[in-house]
């Protein structure tokens, strides 16, 4: 069993939030709040839908490192979330530098990481006995890539041996975790 914090998906998860507390106005802002309005796609839900699919897939399918995707293929969130412009592009150049400061430090992906040590290792007890119990041995690792906030707009997909969690899963909805979790290496 492999959990790494997914840098490309928590950008996107990035995202998503920055495009809620704008849609949505209500006092309950997530994590990051953002004054100013960005330009996003007009399809913005749809394209975001199709964007985490593609890029979880890529993770789950080629084991990419997503950071590599961040990095690497920066355009490719811009191109298919935002409105092509010169003021677009300032303000998600904006956002794109925050989240790489923020997940550069030790507040972003090592804490993320370091969160669940413990649940981590629970997890993996617990599934261990799980799949003994059903008389189950996994065939491949299990890739687990966390992600600091819910998918909202997505309803995260199961893939065989692979699964994505928000860490609050760990401490809200353990047991379902494990349980989930069998589900992935079924690839049910």
């Amino acid at each position: 069993m492999r959990i790494e914090a997914s840098c490309a998906l928590n950008f996107l998860i990035y995202i998503q939030n920055i495009f809620i507390n704008q849609n949505h106005k209500k006092e309950e802002y997530r994590f990051p709040y953002v004054s100013s309005n960005m330009a996003f796609d007009k399809e913005f839900i749809l394209k975001f839908e199709e964007l985490w699919n593609e890029v979880s897939e890529r993770i789950c399918d080629d084991h990419i490192n997503s950071v590599k995707i961040f990095y690497e293929e920066a355009d490719l969130f811009y191109n298919r979330l935002f409105v092509n412009s010169p003021c677009s592009l300032k303000d998600y150049l904006e956002i794109y530098k925050a989240f790489k400061v923020w997940w550069s430090s030790f507040a972003g992906q090592l804490s993320l990481e370091r969160s669940i040590d413990e649940k981590s290792h629970r997890v993996y007890e617990e599934l261990a006995k799980l799949l003994s119990q059903k008389g189950m041995s996994p065939n491949k690792e299990l890739s687990i890539c966390l992600i600091y906030d819910e998918c909202l707009l997505v309803d995260i997909e199961v893939a065989s041996y692979f699964a994505v969690i928000p860490i609050k899963n760990f401490y809200v909805n353990f047991k379902d975790v494990v349980h989930n979790l069998v589900a992935h290496i079924r690839g049910e």
